[in-house]
């Protein structure tokens, strides 16, 4: 490009909306498939890594990757927020990247599962960092008009890559052995990521634009530092807080399906290609049905699709454990179920969170409410794990369906469209 072309590009005015900044939020939602499809990578094979390749025998055991990963992420993403204040968006969005490469190389060739679990621990701060900028980035670009949208194309293209990288790593593995083929697919996700977040342009000039834009009444647009935040958008504002405990139970949902299912549909004669197809189609409908779902969230507000959403999520726990006699049927069923349910969570979740936080404090705010909705990865893995050794797989589905439908009552009483 020539010098010419650039100081063009540099002094054009900064203007939101999605049609204005189309090209940067196009490579923005590329990066965000290459973030998903990372994560992706372990939603098949990894439990059964440690049950089936180093011999853990006990549930918990197995989960201390989802816990390692959960944890990290939602520290990741609650340190994310402030480190905005200090660094930009795309510095952030890079780094995250450098922190994952080593991630598919450690899942492929690691001696002991010490190392799998600390391979979550790098993949955590990855996604923490990764996910957060291209979400924060993808709003700045927009403005508030079409923050549903926004997030929802943002986590659409995440979660499809989710659901499509799952899927694949099962026929992998069914062909070549859990290890290291379906994992080595990781190098092109880390690798195209890193290069297209070096090309695209950091957004700090919307968020000016937006900030002297934006009409507040008084006090409301104050900025109290990374402490007030986290308790306006944990407790003290009940929109806030309603929103944060849906996302914390929507994501236990999450980290309990990543690691129960393909424990439970094995135990009930599933192959590795079948179990795959589970894994894979509750993200895919998950991703793929958060366009519609984010673009109806804008036009009749957040409330109807979260509570509705969390309340679908738990009749997919439901239909898995009522359908188990035939188990392929049972996971598909479930698995559409909970991908639907997620759908319509998920970006609406993100827009009211959007909604009821200042510019000024938005990006703390949001970084808050992605810590306890990613602490619900750590806590579902956790309660998952201990039931699981407890009381059995079918106890932890079954607690599992009536957390999610309290969740949906809460979120009912707490939460208002903006």
């Amino acid at each position: 490009m020539s010098r010419d072309r650039q100081e063009g590009l540099a002094d054009r005015p900064v203007r939101l909306g999605l049609r204005e900044n189309w090209l940067q939020f196009s490579l923005l939602v590329v990066v965000n498939i290459a973030v998903g499809g990372l994560v992706g990578l372990e939603r098949t094979t990894v439990p059964l890594i440690g049950s089936d390749v180093f011999g853990l025998t006990s549930d918990l055991a197995v989960f201390s990757f989802i816990i390692a990963f959960g944890l990290t992420k939602a520290l990741t993403n609650l340190a994310a927020g402030a480190l905005t204040a200090r660094f930009r968006r795309k510095e952030l969005l890079i780094a995250g990247w450098l922190i994952g490469v080593p991630v598919p190389f450690v899942l492929a060739w690691s001696p002991s599962w010490t190392w799998i679990v600390a391979a979550n621990v790098l993949l955590g701060v990855n996604q923490g960092l990764t996910w957060s900028m291209t979400v924060n980035m993808k709003i700045d670009l927009v403005g508030p008009a079409r923050r549903g949208l926004a997030t929802g194309l943002n986590e659409a293209a995440g979660y499809v890559a989710v659901g499509a990288t799952a899927l694949l790593t099962g026929y992998l593995a069914t062909a070549y052995g859990l290890r290291p083929v379906p994992e080595l697919i990781g190098a092109v996700f880390v690798v195209g990521g890193l290069a297209l977040s070096v090309v695209v342009r950091d957004t700090g000039g919307h968020v000016a634009v937006e900030l002297a834009q934006h009409r507040t009444s008084a006090g409301s647009g104050r900025s109290d530092g990374f402490a007030a935040t986290f308790a306006r958008t944990s407790w003290r504002n009940r929109s806030l807080r309603g929103a944060s405990q849906a996302g914390l139970v929507n994501n236990l949902n999450d980290g309990l399906t990543w690691g129960v299912f393909p424990l439970l549909f094995t135990d009930h004669g599933l192959g590795l290609a079948a179990v795959g197809l589970i894994k894979g189609l509750y993200p895919l409908l998950w991703g793929v049905g958060q366009i519609p779902t984010g673009h109806l969230a804008d036009r009749i507000g957040r409330k109807p699709l979260i509570v509705g959403g969390m309340f679908v999520q738990a009749v997919g726990f439901v239909l898995a454990l009522a359908l188990l006699a035939d188990p392929l049927l049972a996971g598909v069923l479930s698995a559409v179920a909970l991908g639907i349910g997620t759908a319509m969570v998920y970006p609406a979740l993100i827009a009211s969170i959007s909604d009821h936080a200042h510019p000024a404090w938005r990006a703390n705010a949001l970084g808050t409410y992605r810590f306890w909705r990613d602490i619900g990865y750590a806590v579902g893995a956790l309660v998952a794990g201990i039931l699981a050794d407890t009381l059995g797989l079918n106890a932890t589905v079954i607690a599992a369906a009536v957390l999610t439908a309290g969740s949906g009552l809460l979120a009912a009483r707490w939460i208002t469209d903006h």
